[in-house]
């Protein structure tokens, strides 16, 4: 199942978030949305709000499910750790 984070470089939920994945191995790509630059940045916030309905981070996709925020317990149940 494809997992997807928008995450910023300073934000500290956004790096727990990302070393939780990273702990339990699970593959992800991610989206530094503030070290985007001019179109791309702006793409990306649009893709934030579109999915999460707001500009929160971090922002996890997990197949079609979307969590906002460092949600540990909701993580774990969607996948499956």
């Amino acid at each position: 199942m494809p997992v997807k984070v928008y995450a910023l470089s300073t934000c500290p939920y956004c790096r727990m978030a990302r070393k939780y994945l990273d702990e339990n191995g699970v593959p992800y790509d991610v989206v530094e949305v503030d070290l985007l630059e001019g179109d791309e940045k702006s793409a990306a916030i649009e893709e934030v709000r579109a999915v999460s309905g707001g500009t929160s981070f971090p922002v996890i996709v997990v197949g079609e499910e979307v969590i906002v925020g460092f949600n540990k317990k909701r993580m774990k149940e969607l996948l499956d750790l």
